[in-house]
């Protein structure tokens, strides 16, 4: 089981990567008038998934099986896309005009895929789209168009602390940092106390923007973040980073391969880390999971927990089939099939009814994967999507994440890093998604 959920998180890691096969150039066909059928209960409908085929196969078959028992003039294929090419893959469908009726993207490419999906508006009542929690759909509603509706994410980021080690900075379990600033104390007390770095934690643009920090202009357009702000951030973090109390191995590229890590005990804390690193921790670590308490994430000034995104559903414009798509999206989507999928996984619901089902709201246990789950469903209404909905999120960040390494290595001033991220921020979005 540990493999299964380790695949399925490991997926939506992946399709939010996946963007960065999408940053080709030109823009997806738009939509237009497109003949339909109509018939809501008959038809072909081409579903295409990202990476469940393998590990929830015949799961996910029920599914389709007993829909097209209900519905017998119905015809459910079944594409599955790997996470690495869904972006190429759906942009040539689309190009061509040959689409899938019934799509998964995630959030991160909504604003690559925005013009060319059907508004769900015409497609879904207003009791269907109040199915669904308004943190997770309303930001799928661009210019008043519902291009997509939220599937399943994994949740919002964690605080890990190892106790044994923290105890020699006088670290209380039942109090851990709450805020950036704590963070970075604790980071310090530890390096103090011990001369070992403490944490990962840095500046990147995830955690920038999780302090309040504007990236993106309203338009989308141009960069908003070199400001005054951003730069006392970033100097915020240089000096624990300069003392070692932050990991060195912390500027490396691959976040999920540094050097100091929780497993290893070369570092002491990780204060906002993805979910599913507990995992990785459960797995890779025994001894070390047994010492892990954990916490909501640290916050920074707009006090919010961030999702790095969520998977997501649409229907193209250019079907000929929308109204069979959408009953089958209603279908997949629905309260039943969400909570199925949740109890095979570590993933959340978009459902608001699958989310006050027994299984997220009574939630025992003292484990760490027990209390990740308590405080994930603690904090998942108050969780804000963290796409910014540029198509080209995940090289953006990347372009940011890159100057954050020169500046913290030495290799620039922080004004000089924003001006370059700013720079290549500007000039990436001028090309157009």
């Amino acid at each position: 089981m540990a493999r299964l959920r380790l695949a399925l998180v490991a997926t939506l890691m992946l399709a939010a990567v996946s963007c960065l096969a999408g940053c080709v150039s030109g823009s997806p066909a738009g939509g237009g008038d497109q003949k339909q059928s109509g018939d809501a209960y008959s038809g072909d409908v081409e579903w295409w998934t990202i990476n469940l085929q393998k590990n929830y196969g015949p799961d996910i078959q029920q599914w389709i099986d007993a829909y097209q028992k209900d519905h017998p003039k119905v015809h459910i294929k079944w594409v599955d896309v790997p996470g690495q090419d869904i972006t190429t893959k759906l942009l040539a469908a689309l190009a061509s005009g040959k689409v899938p009726d019934v799509v998964n993207f995630t959030s991160a490419t909504t604003g690559l895929f925005a013009s060319s999906m059907a508004d769900l508006n015409s497609l879904f009542s207003k009791e269907d789209a109040a199915a669904y929690l308004p943190n997770l759909s309303e930001p799928l509603v661009v210019d008043g168009k519902r291009i997509a509706i939220p599937w399943y994410n994994g949740g919002t980021s964690l605080s890990f602390y190892n106790k044994d080690l923290l105890a020699k900075a006088g670290f209380d379990p039942a109090k851990p940092p709450a805020t950036y600033d704590e963070a970075l104390a604790l980071a310090t007390k530890y390096h103090d106390a011990t001369g070992k770095s403490a944490t990962n934690f840095m500046a990147y643009s995830a955690v920038v923007q999780a302090d309040g920090v504007k990236l993106l202009s309203g338009d989308g357009k141009k960069a908003a973040f070199n400001t005054p702000e951003t730069l006392a951030l970033l100097e915020k973090f240089k000096k624990p980073f300069d003392s070692g109390a932050i990991a060195p191995g912390s500027l490396g590229e691959n976040r999920r391969d540094l050097p100091q890590t929780l497993e290893n005990k070369l570092i002491a804390f990780n204060p906002a880390a993805v979910s599913s690193s507990l995992l990785n921790v459960q797995k890779n670590a025994p001894a070390v999971y047994s010492s892990i308490v954990v916490g909501p994430p640290v916050t920074g000034a707009d006090g919010k927990f961030y999702m790095p995104g969520q998977q997501v559903m649409g229907i193209p414009a250019k079907s000929g089939h929308q109204a069979a798509a959408a009953a089958w999206l209603k279908y997949v989507a629905a309260p039943e099939q969400q909570l199925a999928l949740c109890k095979l996984v570590p993933i959340y619901p978009s459902s608001v009814k699958a989310l006050e089902d027994p299984f997220f709201t009574d939630v025992t246990g003292t484990a760490p994967a027990d209390q990740a789950r308590k405080i994930l469903v603690d904090t998942f209404k108050q969780s804000v999507d963290a796409s910014m909905g540029s198509g080209n999120d995940e090289q953006l960040r990347q372009l940011f994440d890159d100057q954050v390494r020169a500046y913290m290595s030495g290799t620039k001033t922080a004004q000089q890093a924003l001006d370059a991220a700013e720079k290549a921020w500007n000039d990436t979005l001028a090309k157009g998604k």
